[in-house]
Parts: structure tokens; C-alpha cells; sequence
């Protein structure tokens, strides 16, 4: 069902034509694909969460909100400082950063970085990426900020700016630390962040092999070597946090991000996240609603030069179901009315609610299409009139 808050007759129904084409055409599509019983599934992760990026739909959440220690998966932060650095022109993936014997000295998974040597920013992060190199991680630290402590307090400060709201970091590289954890869901919008603010750098993650020092290492992400559609993101191990994975990738114009932590073993992260991933793939759909700038309603403007705004959508809107949910979706527009003038493009005038398997699935701002500005003088006076005489 769709749902236009309550009009007076004769109010537009862009909304209402608009979605129901969208319906039509997607149950078309979809008559062939059996129904499915979507309860989430088992997992042997202590930690899971899985979101769809072309949405925002998360498909499942096992203790997502459950502080964990995140072991090499801190190394996604490092990387994502680092590339903020290229951006800004802080550094230069040419740039070449000193191995201080604190770097040299790191246990665990190493680069093999030589001590007193001088390395390039770019080969520091295939190390850091591809190797999982804690010795990558503090140099890079080291480079950036001075220090590994100046460098957990530029991560902390970019997580809470990230929306990491549970998360806090000592190191670099993800070395055990009781006051060294995040969640799942924080580390699925770290990816998502890397994904979207750095796409430039994304391949970095998902590269097989690197060597250096003569020594060949590579990637430790096991998915990247099955037909299972990922092309990154990190690994991690810790004896207290288990075995971890944050994977993404895209498959049938959807890109989703998985994170899993508490793994009993390395076999167990190889099989758990491919078959999350592809019971999400196989399990849902992508449904569009309505585009960027497509006309949703028209909304009465009191004052102003002219009578009704276009309202519309900022970006494309999109919602992630399975297919025996569709004829469940309830969409209820709800406009502020009648919006006071001046009105600007892009201006928030209200809010569309998308529903479906009885709860609320999405929330999208209503925004203004064009600019209305005040009307003056004898035509204000007269609208003015209009709204008080019956």
C-alpha cells in the first residue's frame, strides 16, 4: 500500500503513479524467484553485521552494538587516515617515512620492514593492507603524527566525526589492549566510509600479493580468492577477539559490507562470511523508488510568488527487500504545509516514510525543487486575503 498524508481532492498523485509503476514492474521481474523465509539466519560469529550499501538496509545484526576488539581490522582506520593525508596533501604516496626500531620491534603479522630504513608511503600501505604489517602500522603512524599516542588520538577523533559511536583505539595496528575496541557496526561504517570517501585507493585493499624485502606475502582476506564477488576490505586475529573479517562486494549492481568477529578458526572466516554473503545476495532484491530530482508532490506555499513548490528527493531512493515482502510496502509522504516563504532548492519540507514486513524500514527528507521566493506588495496582500476570507 502507498500512502500520501491526507490531501484535499485534486492534489497531485505523482507519489502514488510513481511507486505503483516501480511495484508493477518489480513484481514482473521477480514472479520466477520462490518465496523465501527470511529470519536471520544462524552464524557461528560472536559478532555479525551485515548491510546493504545501495540502500542502507542491514540484513542482519548479531551483537552488533557488542564492544569487541577489532585486532588487525583497526588497520581500515589506519589506512583511511592515511588516505585522508594523500587528499589533503598532508603526504605523497611517494613520500618516504622512517622505520624506527619501536616499528621494527612489532611482533605478530609483519612487513618485514627494515630497521633505519626509509619507505614509501605507498609500499606502507600495501604492507599494511596486504601483509597486515604492524610494523607498517606504526610506521605509518610514526609518519603521520609523530607517534603512535598522536596517532590513536587523530583515530578516535575521526571515528566520533565518522559516527563511530562505540569505539576507541590505542594503537595502529590492532595490538591487544583492554581499552582497545569497537563494534561491528562501527566497523561496518568504517568500510562504508572507505568505500565511498577514498574510492581512488580501494583497490589497494583488494590486491592478492606484495612483496618486499624479498619476501612474498599474500593477502590475508580469504575471499578474495573464491567466485564469491569480494574485492576487500581486512582481516584480524586476536586470541581474545577471535578471528575477524570485514569483507565487501558487489554483485548485480549491489554492494554489501559484511563484518564478522569470534571465528573459531581461519577455515571458519573462509565459509561463515561466503555464506552470509550469498544468502544476502540470493535472498533480497534492489527495489528503486524514485530518482534524484523526480517530482514527488506539489506543496502549497503561503506568500509567496508562486502558489506550490516541487517536492522532491535529494538522491535516488532505494529500498532493500525480499521479494515476498513487496506487497507489504507502505509508503506515507508527509509534507510540512503550507510551507512559508521564501522557499529554497533543497530545502527540507518533509519527510517520506518507507514500511514493509510491518516495521519501518527507511526515512527520506522531502526537499524542495526550486526557489519561491516572497511575493510583495498588492499580490501578498491579496494572498493574504485569500487565506483569511472564506
Amino acid at each position: 500500500m502507498i500512502v500520501v498524508n491526507p490531501r484535499p481532492e485534486g492534489r497531485s498523485t505523482a507519489l502514488i503513479r510513481r511507486l505503483a509503476a516501480c511495484l508493477s514492474l518489480a513484481a514482473a521481474i521477480l514472479l520466477p524467484v520462490p518465496a523465501l523465509a527470511l529470519s536471520q539466519p544462524e552464524t557461528a560469529a560472536k559478532q555479525a553485521y551485515l548491510v546493504d550499501l545501495s540502500s542502507g538496509a542491514v540484513l542482519l545484526d548479531k551483537n552488533g552494538t557488542t564492544r569487541m576488539a577489532p585486532s588487525s581490522m583497526t588497520k581500515m582506520m589506519t589506512a583511511y587516515l592515511t588516505y585522508d593525508a594523500l587528499v589533503h596533501g598532508r603526504t605523497t604516496l611517494d613520500t618516504g617515512f622512517p622505520v624506527s626500531q619501536t616499528a621494527w620491534k612489532m611482533g605478530g603479522s609483519r612487513m618485514f620492514l627494515k630497521l633505519g630504513s626509509q619507505v614509501r608511503v605507498e609500499d606502507l600501505l600495501r604492507g599494511l593492507l596486504i601483509d597486515s604489517g604492524n610494523d607498517a602500522a606504526v610506521a605509518l603512524a610514526e609518519g603521520l603524527a609523530g607517534s603512535q599516542s598522536a596517532f590513536a588520538a587523530l583515530m578516535n577523533a575521526k571515528a566520533r566525526q565518522l559516527g563511530m559511536t562505540d569505539s576507541h583505539f590505542m594503537n595502529a595496528s590492532g595490538w591487544p589492549d583492554p581499552d582497545h575496541y569497537t563494534t561491528a557496526r562501527d566497523l561496518a561504517t568504517l568500510a562504508t566510509h572507505l568505500i565511498r570517501d577514498f574510492p581512488q585507493f580501494y583497490h589497494y585493499e583488494s590486491e592478492r600479493t606484495f612483496t618486499w624485502n624479498g619476501i612474498r606475502q599474500g593477502n590475508r582476506n580469504p575471499l578474495l580468492y573464491h567466485p564469491v564477488s569480494v574485492d576487500g576490505i581486512k582481516t584480524g586475529h586476536t586470541e581474545v577477539g577471535g578471528y575477524g573479517l570485514t569483507a565487501s562486494g558487489e554483485r548485480n549492481g549491489r554492494r554489501l559490507v559484511l563484518v564478522v568477529n569470534g571465528m573459531p578458526s581461519p577455515q571458519a572466516r573462509n565459509d561463515e562470511p561466503t555464506r552470509l554473503l550469498d544468502w544476502a545476495w540470493n535472498s533480497f532484491r534492489l527495489y528503486p523508488l524514485l530518482h534524484q530530482g523526480e517530482l514527488v508532490e506539489q506543496a502549497p506555499v503561503w506568500m509567496g510568488e508562486e502558489d506550490s513548490v516541487p517536492v522532491t528527493v535529494a538522491d535516488d531512493v532505494t529500498v532493500t527487500m525480499a521479494p515476498a515482502d513487496r506487497n507489504s510496502l507502505h509508503v506515507v509522504a508527509t509534507l510540512a504545509e503550507p510551507l512559508p516563504s521564501p522557499v529554497h532548492r533543497g530545502d527540507v519540507v518533509g519527510r517520506l516514510r518507507i514500511d514493509f514486513d510491518g516495521a519501518v524500514r527507511r526515512e527520506v527528507d522531502l526537499v524542495a525543487g526550486a526557489d519561491v521566493p516572497a511575493s510583495s506588495g498588492l499580490t501578498a496582500l491579496g494572498q493574504r486575503l485569500g487565506h483569511l476570507l472564506p
